[in-house]
């Protein structure tokens, strides 16, 4: 037992440090220390204040001049507390804040800058202060330049917001941040933990990866798993959802032909006199230069005026009446014809016998004897 002790002991000796902040502290073991405590800092721990003035400065725009205006006394009186001088620059739209001999904090300074941009961010008074206390952070996430066009940007901003500001709300709640979306940039306050997550839900959001939706789903469920102390320490990827991006068709890009190569420039277009010289326009007085612009212009006017008479008549043409077709007759046409010779040989028959009765003259015909009258039946007699 002795023998061990006494490597261990050598073991230890020959560890080497590379310096002092190495070496092991009495205080690194201690179970009474909370290390993520923030404690609240302590005037006398920097009774002489700090050497050199720092200042900070930020720009707003023209828009948040009013109501920076109003809120300014609420703002100056929050950081007189700390020891921080602030001023408001109207003429040039800036704001300023800088340490003092009574600041004793050196952090204050960091966010007393982180304020003012808040402000400058549209973020409103109340909420902004509330920066000044340890345990709030801020992060200022900028989307403007994660997509290029226009519209698709404006989509995908909305997209975070939400119908009636609900998507935003649901994030505030389970990330426990506050949350601004202004132009081009994303405001947000809370702890450490939360503002990560919101800049990823916002990037992811805004480069299309996942919908914020998703994200919601996803903290909603590691809410209810941190409730359950048996899988306190267990992973929790087989009990969150998986979102598998789905290929959707997109327009496919017209590719345009390509010229064959030539060293030579194109050739160069004629101007303006050169044409009025090919047309001869160019040797014409002024007088017939307006002449002949107001003929074109007449022209025009002619030519329009008929188009839109022509129009407005098109609305008052009766539409032409389908004609009905007989499928049997466009299904049998050699029947068709038949029929059709038949008809006009009765009709040819019809005609030869009323022509006939025409020309016989009655007189002739009541004077001559009955024999000589040619009965029916000898006809038929004598054709049989």
């Amino acid at each position: 037992m002795e023998v061990e002790n006494a490597e261990k002991v050598n073991l230890e000796q020959k560890k080497k440090h590379k310096g002092k902040h190495d070496k092991p502290k009495p205080w690194d073991e201690d179970p009474n220390i909370d290390r993520w405590k923030i404690e609240k800092f302590d005037p006398s721990w920097n009774p002489d204040g700090l050497l050199e003035v720092s200042s900070f400065s930020t720009i707003f725009p023209r828009y948040r001049e009013k109501y920076l205006q109003e809120a300014w006394p609420k703002v100056k009186s929050a950081l007189k507390e700390y020891g921080i001088a602030a001023e408001l620059n109207l003429v040039e739209g800036s704001m300023t804040v800088s340490t003092t001999r009574k600041t004793r904090d050196p952090y204050v300074i960091i966010k007393a800058r982180d304020l003012i941009k808040l402000l400058s961010r549209s973020v409103p008074a109340p909420q902004a202060i509330k920066i000044l206390d340890d345990e709030m952070q801020c992060d200022i996430i900028k989307i403007g330049n994660l997509v290029r066009n226009k519209e698709r940007f404006v989509k995908r901003r909305q997209r975070l917001v939400g119908p009636n500001s609900s998507t935003l709300k649901a994030l505030e709640i389970l990330t426990s941040c506050y949350i601004l979306v202004q132009g081009n940039t994303v405001a947000a306050m809370g702890s450490f933990k939360g503002l990560k997550q919101v800049r990823r839900i916002v990037e992811d959001c805004v480069e299309n990866k996942m919908h914020p939706v998703y994200h919601i789903k996803i903290l909603m469920m590691k809410k209810e798993l941190e409730k359950d102390p048996a899988l306190k320490n267990e992973n929790w990827d087989r009990f969150l959802p998986t979102f598998k991006k789905k290929n959707v068709q997109t327009k496919k890009v017209k590719s345009k032909e390509k010229k064959p190569y030539t060293p030579f420039p194109p050739p160069q277009q004629p101007s303006k006199i050169d044409q009025e010289l090919e047309s001869g326009e160019y040797f014409l007085s002024e007088k017939k230069k307006l002449a002949k612009k107001w003929e074109e212009k007449q022209e025009k006017q002619a030519q329009k005026t008929a188009e839109n008479k022509r129009k407005r008549e098109a609305a008052f043409v009766p539409p032409k009446e389908p004609v009905k077709q007989d499928s049997n007759k466009s299904e049998n046409k050699e029947e068709d014809v038949a029929a059709l010779a038949k008809s006009s040989k009765q009709k040819a028959k019809e005609f030869g016998k009323q022509k006939s009765l025409q020309n016989i003259n009655a007189e002739e015909y009541i004077s001559a004897p009955a024999a000589e009258q040619p009965s029916k039946r000898k006809r038929k007699s004598k054709h049989t």
